[in-house]
């Protein structure tokens, strides 16, 4: 692989992720609370609020891994963090809206971010569903 070999769900996820760290953000700040990044179910919501539907397991397991490990993004067990290289990318992209956003950050990351990684994590079946279970969960509380 070489430079140019980011895909749109690989945007799509690393925009997702910006989108539900700072919301995830904002609800610590008012709380009180200390921010210890977005979980899964943050990520598939802000996903879904994008492009008007949910990552796959694979998907989102396959973006992930090319993302964490050119360290735009930091991920322990199912909480993810928007890393300072991806906070370099995110505020160096061309403004442009959210509604162009994913397109913008795939000419960015296909520009100069180097090249996909290969991040050693994986995303059971069991932690997708638990985190599906619990977007659904807030899409019925709506919240």
């Amino acid at each position: 692989m070489g430079a140019g070999d980011w895909q749109w769900n690989d945007a799509w996820i690393f925009v997702s992720a910006v989108i539900a760290e700072r919301l995830e953000r904002d609800r610590a700040q008012h709380a009180a609370l200390p921010m210890v990044g977005a979980s899964l179910a943050d990520l598939l919501a802000a996903a879904d609020f994008l492009h008007h539907a949910v990552p796959s397991r694979a998907e989102l397991e396959e973006s992930v891994r090319r993302l964490a490990g050119a360290g735009l993004l930091v991920v322990e067990d199912d909480l993810v963090e928007v890393a300072p290289a991806g906070e370099q990318l995110w505020r160096g992209r061309p403004f442009s809206g959210l509604s162009s956003a994913v397109m913008t950050l795939q000419t960015q990351l296909n520009r100069g971010a180097g090249e996909p990684g290969d991040a050693d994590w994986t995303l059971d079946e069991q932690t997708y569903a638990l985190a599906m279970r619990e977007y659904r969960h807030r899409l019925a509380d709506d919240r």
